[in-house]
């Protein structure tokens, strides 16, 4: 492993530290370099590859926005004997306490990126001598991405649409229920699907919505934060609703009620929030369900029951 990152990172000298990491996904290792420490995430699945471009493209495109730290990404790499790897900036993480209301004001600040790029781009065109196509980045002005990332292993259909609620309806749900259909074919997640289906639109009236690049999968265990401030990580990023991200927040703990508060005072919530939380809370049960087994099913059909009621 040393000789290969000493050959694809340019580096004279590449030493293991001893720290290593890792989720129910990929397994990590960090390594003292002389161009610094870096962190090396591994998974010998053959789908790896995919996953990490993904969350290389996610970390890139938080990090443009300036808003709220990641770790800076380096390579994806193959690894030896099969899979991928990705390298990236090795940062001190500790557990998120004194910093969870900043985290909320930046999570805030990243949702907002995009509507505020849109808003001077405007501005711009209508002075005179400027303006013009010389923005550093564009005003993303549907919702999608432009790679496939993964929430968890599970590949997420970012094709750009549109209309936001039919790209969560087609991107998001469907492709989980297919998944659901093909592993255990449960007529009554199906039926109770067929019946959501015509509800969604309802829950969306008289909201505009400016898409907003997201983290995509900010639970408890994707935050922390160092000596200067939050950090956050694991991304499975695509441009969509910012309603959308808090609904895995919610779902697992992990997050404070100064981090919502900070949050909240940037973005207010819209009316009927509560109920489409639960909507895309749906996204990440039918999501655990397929990664994980059955023991999702009740939560996943409480939540769509909940809707058509």
């Amino acid at each position: 492993m040393e000789a290969l990152l000493r050959r694809e990172l340019g580096c004279a000298s590449v030493k293991a530290t001893g720290h290593s990491g890792g989720g129910c996904i990929s397994q990590g290792q960090s390594y003292d370099t002389d161009r610094g420490r870096v962190f090396v995430k591994v998974n010998s699945k053959p789908e790896a590859k995919r996953m990490f471009e993904g969350e290389m493209a996610s970390l890139t495109a938080i990090l443009n926005t300036g808003t709220v730290k990641v770790p800076k990404p380096i390579k994806v790499l193959d690894a030896p004997g099969g899979g991928s790897m990705l390298v990236m900036e090795h940062l001190d993480m500790r557990y998120l306490s004194s910093y969870a209301a900043q985290l909320g004001a930046q999570l805030a600040d990243l949702h907002l990126d995009n509507k505020k790029l849109g808003e001077s781009l405007l501005k711009e065109a209508g002075t005179v001598g400027r303006g013009g196509g010389h923005a550093e980045r564009p005003f993303i002005d549907q919702f999608g991405f432009d790679v496939v990332t993964c929430c968890g292993y599970l590949p997420q259909v970012n094709d750009w649409q549109q209309d936001w609620v039919a790209f969560y309806a087609q991107q998001r749900i469907q492709p989980q229920m297919d998944m659901v259909e093909k592993g255990s074919g449960d007529r009554e997640a199906l039926e109770l699907w067929s019946a959501l289906q015509l509800k969604i639109p309802d829950l969306f009236q008289g909201l505009e919505i400016v898409p907003a690049l997201l983290h995509g999968d900010l639970w408890g265990g994707n935050v922390a934060e160092d000596s200067s401030g939050p950090i956050i990580f694991d991304p499975a990023s695509f441009y969509g609703h910012s309603e959308y991200e808090l609904a895995i927040a919610g779902m697992f703990g992990g997050f404070s009620s100064s981090f919502y508060s900070a949050y909240h005072s940037k973005i207010p919530k819209a009316p009927g929030f509560e109920k489409r939380l639960q909507l895309y809370q749906l996204f990440h049960y039918l999501n655990h369900w397929n990664h994980f087994g059955s023991g999702y099913r009740g939560s996943s059909l409480n939540v769509m029951r909940n809707l058509i009621r």
